[in-house]
């Protein structure tokens, strides 16, 4: 959407930037990064923000954010990750980064590496919901390994319906629902060696990553609206109680709730000590449906317009790059410039071709580029080895993302 320019405009400054490169290509506008990144730290109102790295991948956006005002730490998404950082980033100003990896790992190699590695284990902690957990890690490490930091995660989904989880509302992560199981899991890590307890976390998918102003879809936004505050409301008093029954067995270092949709709800939860955000800064395609805030377009691709099939549509190169979850369109990467253009129904996005229809389509010529978004924040960088900055109408910097470095961590 437009944001102080005319939509042709940034078209063509992202066209003049990128007009040595053949597309497909993706780039970063490093103005609209910056400017979400700091929208990020004024929701946040004071609380520091741990950057999701499954939203970025890409070493050098982490490194731009992280050296920023307003955030602290990371939080990864793989162990294999999660110690590549802490290497890479050993002996330069990002070498005490508190990195916590957010979903429980059963890598049995990457867990003896981080038992080998002291530095590694001051810096990364574990997240854990259940002892069978534990019982992995002391199989792959054997009983006397060095300890481990963990962090307990918190199912924060919603259950309206009392003492009942048929209704469930949000992602199925932990079976931790209540502050009893909470309290028992924690006594459970205190009474086993090897451990040290540091941190809770939860995930409130339901408020964080559900838009709550789909497109054409009022009765609907209402109706996610009402589910969202009945959420917030009972978590903030259930997560309250958990973190005061964990403290009364070992007192946490940290407490971690939120995702870049939520953040508005987490930072009133006084037990919340820290917010998770990572998809703010990129401002995906599923970032379009909320009234809370509206982040810029910062990451961008670009393929080629490769005929002319018919009046009124254009048909692009490839382009065909889906976005994880549901099967439905809210996967499909959206087209951003020129404005108006929409996919068919019937061919979507392809893996060799994509049409595209609308105002504007017969305005496209053979090697014209169309600009995307992918509909999520950091899965663009699965499909590309390097992001192009763009600053203004140049080209400022190319940079590899993660698979760009040789690595795919999941």
């Amino acid at each position: 959407m437009p944001y102080g320019c005319p939509v042709r405009t940034t078209r063509d400054r992202l066209d003049t930037a990128t007009k040595h490169l053949d597309p497909p290509v993706a780039v970063v506008d490093l103005a609209a990064f910056d400017h979400n990144a700091d929208d990020l730290v004024r929701r946040a109102g004071g609380h520091p923000i741990r950057v999701a790295s499954k939203s970025v991948r890409c070493r050098y956006l982490l490194e731009r954010v992280l050296r920023r005002p307003g955030f602290a730490g990371v939080m990864s998404y793989a162990l294999p990750e999660a110690l590549w950082l802490t290497r890479v980033w050993a002996g330069t100003d990002l070498a005490d980064t508190d990195i916590l990896l957010a979903y429980p790992t059963v890598d049995h190699s990457a867990l003896r590496a981080l038992a080998a590695n002291a530095d590694a284990r001051a810096r990364i902690s574990l997240t854990v919901d259940s002892v069978d957990h534990l019982d992995l890690i002391d199989a792959a490490l054997g009983a006397d390994h060095p300890e481990i930091r963990l962090c307990l995660e918190l199912d924060v989904s919603w259950r309206p319906v009392l003492g009942s989880d048929k209704v469930h509302i949000g992602a199925r992560r932990s079976p931790v629902f209540t502050p009893r199981q909470a309290a028992e899991l924690a006594a459970a890590v205190e009474a086993r060696p090897g451990f040290r307890l540091v941190g809770l976390m939860g995930y409130e998918g339901q408020i964080a990553g559900m838009g709550d102003a789909p497109s054409g879809k009022p009765l609907l936004g209402t109706a996610l609206r009402w589910v969202q505050r009945g959420s917030a409301r009972e978590l903030a008093s259930r997560r309250e109680a958990a973190v005061a029954a964990v403290n009364a067995v070992r007192r946490l270092e940290f407490v971690n709730g939120g995702g870049t949709g939520s953040i508005e709800s987490t930072k009133r939860d006084t037990s919340v000590t820290e917010i998770a955000a990572g998809s703010g800064l990129i401002g995906p395609g599923l970032f379009d449906h909320y009234t809370r805030f509206t982040p810029r377009p910062a990451v961008l691709f670009a393929v080629p317009v490769v005929r002319r099939p018919a009046p009124g549509i254009a048909t692009l190169l490839g382009g065909g790059y889906l976005a994880s979850g549901p099967a439905n369109r809210d996967r499909l990467p959206v087209p951003h410039l020129p404005e108006g253009l929409r996919l068919l129904t019937m061919e979507g996005a392809g893996e060799v071709q994509t049409p595209v229809t609308g105002p504007g389509a017969d305005q496209l010529r053979i090697g014209d580029r169309v600009w995307f978004r992918h509909a999520k924040a950091g899965e663009l960088a699965e499909r590309f080895a390097e992001y192009h900055l763009v600053d203004g109408e140049r080209v400022v910097q190319t940079l590899p993302t993660y698979r760009g470095e040789g690595h795919s961590f999941g």
